[in-house]
């Protein structure tokens, strides 16, 4: 008698269980991994278009991919026994041993796609290459050769789509609706096509062009193309055997909720949120908390930096040092957002301008070779007053200030409007600086050096005066006591709710020092969204300082106060930007002067 168990026969009756299965089934587990739905399919394909040379590509899809995937392209094309071979598993051109899989260069490389995709379709493919007798159609079904005939066609290669996960009705059920697989398809085609700004891109869905991307345009005209105009300004950047290239969004044209951000290494789309997180950390205090722009960067690492073998469908990446690709990608948005490209403008951007500059000392030859280097920050001071002399910083103007100051015209007249704007005139038009935010900007500078430099003492009070305070704010004047002091606060309990003030920092002379300290122990105490934007009890206390402390809107300038103003804004690391986000200089080119003014 033969005994059996749950798993089947008992030793009596022992059958092997393990067994090689056949191809086609072997394709069909492989095509899980690879197609999960319509824009997989079209990924692979139109990375393996790429991959050989495609110049032009052509993508139809008919009921969001379900009914048909169509992807043509103008590239070299295969001969009969490579289409033939390419539809075997593990079939490739690019790969011979498994040292290559470390120095990967090319899109497709796992050598599954398209069996997998024949695996669960009907496909064909019609191909030529240059010069050839003939091009050859092959026609599959469910992963076996139908038919392999000629074909006359010009060089490149066919690949038709039908009946998708025709042989796997469950997974064609968990197919989302038309609009979102098409979504799907598009989102796919938008990253490779600003991987590629050198190949043409259409996109054609149910008879109408959803795209037609003409090859060998920028980067910034690429993505207008696609979505709208963004606002872009250029990011370039270089340490040890990292480049980074690109472009981010102007910061005034950023917006809170949905954005639009794509990474790609070495050519390569991919998906990566801490990449993302350092990119919005370089926005840091030129935007708006909760506010994010848009990010297109292109990294560019040694092969053996990184791994692109760890996602089956290659969406991810690990990075060998992860934490120094961050560190990098932050401060190289950072050093974008430093530029003039950054500031808010009317209209469409004019291009970089200068701000005028009085001429160089001495006997210039005119070509502003004699100029002096610019001002060190000790030289340039806001205001000067006795708390001036006391926060000399030996650091020297941020690259940018070349981008602010021409060598060769007079110093520009400032004129002062409703007092709190200032207008000055710039080689291409001119700009209007608010007041209050490039004061706050100074200010925020000023401190966080301070800090760094250990501190510095405020001005001794002939009359020192009581802030009666909330027990909350007592707390922060506790945790906090040794950043007021550096920042020029000299205070001490008095009583149980009150804070004796005897020393203060004077950042100018219309300063309201029992008004700033009151409504900074408030916010810290309170919050605010500029709190929550802040990283630390350092920066909290910075922030809120340069905000409260800063010159107000509606306050006369004298012409001295107005050039110290100007001249110290340009000194800074980000002058377009106060330390809520807001922009604090505004360009209005001298082209749309001239549209406004019917002159164009």
């Amino acid at each position: 008698m033969t005994r059996t168990g749950p798993n089947g026969p008992g030793r009596s009756g022992a059958r092997p269980r393990v067994r090689v299965l056949p191809d086609h089934v072997a394709n069909q587990i492989a095509a899980g991994e690879v197609v999960e739905r319509p824009a997989s399919v079209v990924k692979e394909l139109v990375e393996n278009a790429l991959d050989a040379g495609a110049q032009a590509i052509r993508v139809l899809l008919e009921q969001g991919g379900k009914g048909r995937i169509r992807v043509a392209d103008d590239g070299c094309g295969m001969m009969r026994q490579d289409v033939l071979a390419s539809l075997d598993r593990h079939a490739t051109s690019k790969i011979r041993d498994a040292k290559d899989l470390q120095e990967i260069r090319t899109l497709g490389f796992r050598g599954e796609a398209l069996p997998s995709i024949a695996a669960v379709s009907r496909i064909v493919v019609e191909t030529a290459v240059e010069g050839g007798d003939a091009g050859t159609r092959v026609r599959a079904l469910a992963g076996r050769i139908q038919s392999v005939e000629d074909a006359a066609r010009r060089r490149g290669t066919t690949v038709d789509v039908r009946n998708l996960f025709l042989n796997t009705p469950v997974r064609a059920r968990f197919l989302r609706n038309v609009a979102l697989e098409t979504r799907a398809v598009a989102e796919v085609l938008h990253a490779l096509a600003l991987a590629h700004l050198d190949v043409r891109f259409v996109f054609e869905t149910n008879g109408r062009f959803h795209l037609d991307l003409l090859a060998g345009r920028r980067l910034e005209e690429r993505v207008g193309e696609i979505w709208e105009d963004a606002s872009l300004i250029p990011v370039s950047a270089r340490e040890g055997g990292m480049r980074l290239d690109g472009a981010v969004q102007r910061p005034d044209n950023a917006r809170s909720g949905f954005r639009r951000a794509q990474l790609f290494v070495n050519g390569r789309p991919f998906r990566d949120g801490r990449i993302l997180a350092a990119g919005d950390r370089g926005y840091r205090t030129t935007v708006p908390e909760g506010v994010r722009g848009w990010l297109f960067l292109f990294l560019t690492v040694p092969p053996d930096q990184v791994d692109v073998n760890v996602h089956p469908g290659k969406a991810e990446v690990r990075f060998r040092d992860s934490a120094g690709v961050e560190d990098f990608v932050e401060a190289s948005v950072r050093k974008a957002l430093e530029g003039v490209d950054s500031a808010a403008t009317w209209g469409k951007p004019p291009p970089v301008q200068m701000v005028r500059e009085r001429p160089p000392d001495g006997d210039g030859d005119g070509d502003g070779r004699n100029a002096p280097a610019a001002a060190d920050r000790s030289q340039i001071r806001l205001f000067r007053t006795p708390d001036d002399a006391q926060e000399a910083h030996d650091a020297t103007p941020a690259d940018h200030a070349a981008d602010a100051f021409s060598p060769q015209a007079p110093r520009p007249a400032l004129l002062q409007v409703h007092n709190s704007f200032i207008l000055a005139e710039t080689r291409d038009g001119v700009i209007i600086i608010d007041q209050h935010a490039a004061h706050e900007r100074i200010l925020y500078e000023r401190i966080t050096a301070r800090f760094e430099a250990g501190g510095g003492e405020g001005q001794r009070l002939l009359f020192p005066f009581t802030v009666r305070l909330t027990s909350a704010e007592l707390d922060v004047v506790r945790s906090a006591s040794e950043l007021l002091a550096k920042t020029g606060f000299d205070v001490e309990p008095f009583g149980a709710h009150a804070l004796l003030v005897q020393a203060v920092p004077s950042p100018h002379p219309h300063f309201d020092a029992e008004r700033c300290i009151r409504e900074m122990l408030r916010e810290l105490a309170e919050g605010s969204d500029l709190m929550r934007a802040a990283r630390n009890q350092n920066e909290r206390v910075a922030m809120s300082y340069a905000c409260k402390g800063a010159i107000k809107a509606g306050q006369k300038l004298s012409e001295e106060e107005m050039q110290d103003l100007f001249d110290q804004l340009f000194a800074t690391d980000l002058p377009y930007h106060d330390v809520h986000g807001r922009p604090t200089v505004v360009r209005l080119g001298l082209d749309e002067l001239r549209r406004k003014f019917r002159r164009s």
